[in-house]
């Protein structure tokens, strides 16, 4: 009975929450309150109807004399408004981050009561999230900015609301688990315990604008850290709306500070803030700057050229290709985790697999944004990367490889088919091709090429020479096969069997780079604490001393 009645206590205040939450958005420009825009539904959200994004320091909610407008990706009308911090703002987030000193907000020893107090407002957060009318809010707000579909941008409010989930309760504290072992004599023992670093920084990136910042933000927050976020303006304003629900479920402002600025000004604010730990998500060329400018200082969750081999056993056709389709194409192919390549053994060469995914590619639709604007690369770049392909000898474009007609989307974005190019194996591997091929283009677009079984070499060569080591899928249901492919990669979320894929990564297992030392995880314990702690050790030795003891001759 008394279990019973704290759950019903504990959704009575949550159902309470989300009353709260969700009447904050109808009020006017007029009203004392300036905590959350006057827009009530994210399709609301327009040029007529602009949506602002504020910052957050030292508890208090801001808006600089600057700001930056956001156009809809999709027609290019300004609908947000994101008020920017310039390098003369930044002063305050500086002495935010120093007054938390190295030790953390808590740790072990220090503020333990936090531990519960976090785990309190991930079961809240939880079930907000888990209420229809939030999470499609959320859901729809996810679309406005980074156009995917509804099922997609609803995956990451599922994700992080299993996440939020998985870490209430008690399991904040179970993070923090430490170990005891005996000592050489009555008295001492030796304590492992995971170490906040204090002052701390994240950056996110624009293709999910809540899972990603979400999932590492509690993270660093449950190990006692001090975190500044930064998330890419384009897409901010879902991470600031995350932040105002995770205060009306018990988060302190003080804890987070939240701040949108341009690159060169968050550079700045590294510099001088000297967090102890920054995580970046986001592409290699930042991350390895970053990695320089911080002196190692950093974990990274970088950009990957992500791999797919078909085995040589060919069955279950319609369902292999279904998911080659989604995962190089769903979200128009704007996953770190997407499928960049396929290695095709000669038995699927001769299946019907690349025909039924151009079809299946073909069902993709502007209208249900299956697919739909690329943030990162213009029409432009997109056809002109496939044209070099072309040149290479013996490759073809299987499908796709065309500008989306019939739109509004803006110039500054890419907007194309989903797209195909064959490229022979023997010419991947020359070193004029190498490159070329493997280049990340975060957009709907693969290179598809097919090896013989004497050839398996020559695809294992072709993955010892990536560079980065995300995601991995080797389809196949050959035991033999499998330990041969295992064995001689990387990657550090691999797939393997005849469901494998690339995307779709849940809450529940590890997601995240191998093969570098900077790598960082998400969304299990084991992640939260290779990010955002560091190991500790007490030795206790208190005795008692011999009576006998005396004192020995000088070593």
């Amino acid at each position: 009975m008394y279990r019973l009645k704290g759950c019903r206590e504990l959704r009575k205040r949550a159902s309470q929450i989300a009353l709260n939450w969700f009447s904050t958005f109808s009020f006017s420009r007029s009203t004392h309150s300036v905590s959350f825009d006057p827009i009530i539904t994210a399709e609301d959200i327009s040029g007529s109807k602009p949506a602002a994004v504020q910052n957050l320091v030292q508890g208090n909610w801001t808006r600089p004399s600057n700001w930056t407008t956001i156009v809809d990706p999709l027609n290019g009308e300004p609908f947000i408004t994101v008020f920017e911090v310039d390098e003369r703002g930044l002063q305050p987030y500086i002495e935010s981050l120093h007054k938390c000193p190295k030790h953390g907000l808590h740790n072990p020893f220090k503020s333990p009561e936090r531990y519960l107090m976090l785990g309190d407002i991930s079961a809240k957060a939880a079930h907000l999230l888990s209420l229809p009318k939030i999470s499609d809010f959320f859901t729809k707000l996810i679309q406005r900015v980074s156009p995917k579909s509804y099922q997609q941008a609803y995956g990451e409010v599922y994700v992080t609301q299993k996440f939020l989930e998985n870490f209430s309760g008690d399991q904040v504290r179970f993070l923090a688990r430490s170990f005891a072992v005996p000592g050489n004599h009555l008295g001492q023992q030796s304590h492992g315990f995971r170490w906040p670093y204090g002052p701390v920084a994240i950056i996110t990136p624009f293709n999910f604008p809540l899972e990603i910042p979400v999932l590492q933000l509690m993270g660093a927050l449950y190990m006692g850290n001090k975190p500044v976020l930064k998330v890419d303006s384009k897409v901010s304003i879902v991470m600031e709306k995350m932040l105002r629900l995770l205060h009306e479920c018990g988060l302190p402002r003080e804890d987070v500070d939240f701040i949108n600025c341009d690159g060169n000004t968050m550079t700045k604010l590294l510099l001088e803030a000297k967090p102890r730990m920054t995580l970046f998500t986001g592409s290699s060329r930042v991350a390895e700057k970053l990695a320089v400018d911080l002196k190692g200082r950093i974990k990274l969750e970088d950009a990957g050229f992500d791999w797919k081999i078909l085995g040589p056993d060919v069955q279950e056709v319609d369902y292999v290709a279904w998911v080659c389709d989604h995962d190089a194409y769903a979200c128009s192919g704007q996953k770190c985790s997407a499928q960049s390549i396929l290695f095709m053994h000669e038995n699927w060469g001769r299946s019907p697999l690349l025909d039924t995914i151009k079809k299946h590619a073909a069902r993709r639709e502007l209208d249900d944004l299956t697919v739909g604007p690329v943030l990162t690369v213009n029409t432009e770049a997109l056809l002109l990367h496939k044209n070099k392909l072309l040149k290479i000898p013996g490759s073809k474009l299987l499908f796709g490889g065309k500008a989306l007609t019939n739109h509004s989307i803006p110039a500054i974005y890419g907007a194309i088919e989903p797209t195909a190019v064959f490229v022979p194996l023997e010419e991947i591997l020359k070193d004029d091709n190498y490159e070329l091929v493997t280049k990340e283009i975060f957009g709907p677009f693969q290179i598809v090429t097919e090896y013989k079984d004497n050839q398996l070499p020559m695809v294992l060569n072709a993955l010892e020479k990536m560079h980065a080591h995300l995601t991995a899928a080797v389809v196949s249901n050959d035991v033999l096969f499998l330990q041969e492919v295992i064995g001689k990669s990387v990657n550090g979320t691999t797939y393997v069997g005849l469901r494998a894929r690339t995307t779709g990564a849940p809450q529940n297992h590890w997601f995240g780079p191998a093969g570098d030392p900077r790598g960082a995880g998400i969304g299990t314990p084991e992640a939260i604490k290779l990010v955002w702690s560091c190991h500790r050790e007490i030795i206790y030795d208190v005795g008692p001393i011999a009576q006998n003891w005396q004192i020995p001759r000088s070593t």
